[in-house]
């Protein structure tokens, strides 16, 4: 059985529907370390669920040292204290421009444990993407590899690609944009964009992947639940956040010019 559970905590997500915060008594941190304009949805001594918010890196890279999701955890875990040797692990990333939720491991125990059955996590994501889709539910497979400008596309030749599956569904459209649900069967390296690029839909705000001549005000790209086992309990967690308001504008917003235009 899964155990279910919905984010809260403070209201630095704007525009994202937040219900209970939940938190076990015995590890409620307080205000005062509590990291700012970042959501936990859950913490208990073995693993941290964050919701990551638009415009922050999961961790550093060698071209970029700004501050990240990382350093801030790293530093609520040690509650002020630098020399505490309290740490977290990174389990899974998501790009600076996608937002959603994360997993955080607190041991390399946990962190080992919640990667080698990485395969049995569940990951959806909302999305919006340019045009109307087709097909209103589809599975795309294809190989994906990077080229040396790390620009990631599709091949036929398996000895150079990861074979990667993305299930999509419409949830509602206009003419111009489609807001839909995503499933990652695998989790490879820009999937989603890639292959919803590739089908002629590329997500709204995507300048590396989609219509870069367009300003948007962002990646229309959020991690909107997951579902795993818990590294040591075995139970199966399923942690679910609302979207950001800016999804839904821009379909309702089109729609409605729609209905009064024709167009």
């Amino acid at each position: 059985m899964s155990e279910a559970f919905w984010p809260g905590g403070n209201e630095a997500q704007k525009g994202m529907s937040c219900g209970i915060f939940f938190m076990p008594k015995s590890l409620s941190p307080g205000t005062k370390h509590f990291p700012k304009d970042i959501t936990i949805l859950y913490e208990d001594s073995d693993i941290l669920i964050v919701v990551k918010p638009f415009g922050l890196l999961t961790m550093g890279t060698d071209s970029d040292k700004s501050r990240t999701l990382y350093a801030i955890l790293t530093d609520y875990v040690r509650k002020g204290y630098s020399k505490s040797p309290k740490r977290i692990f990174i389990v899974h990333r998501l790009d600076r421009a996608t937002s959603g939720i994360l997993i955080f491991a607190k041991s390399m125990e946990a962190k080992l444990r919640l990667q080698g059955r990485w395969e049995e996590t569940e990951k959806k994501y909302i999305a919006v993407v340019h045009g109307r889709c087709e097909k209103r539910e589809s599975t795309i497979t294809t190989y994906l590899a990077e080229n040396k400008a790390h620009i990631v596309y599709s091949t036929t030749d398996a000895t150079k690609g990861k074979l990667s599956h993305t299930v999509y569904r419409v949830l509602k459209d206009t003419k111009k944009f489609s807001l839909l649900e995503v499933t990652l069967l695998t989790g490879r390296k820009h999937q989603i964009r890639v292959h919803l690029a590739e089908i002629g839909h590329p997500v709204v705000g995507d300048e590396k992947y989609g219509k870069g001549k367009e300003t948007y005000k962002r990646l229309a790209l959020h991690a909107k639940s997951i579902s795993f086992i818990h590294p040591f309990s075995g139970k199966r967690l399923t942690f679910e956040t609302g979207f950001p308001e800016y999804f839904n504008k821009l379909v309702e917003r089109k729609k409605q010019r729609e209905s009064l235009t024709g167009k």
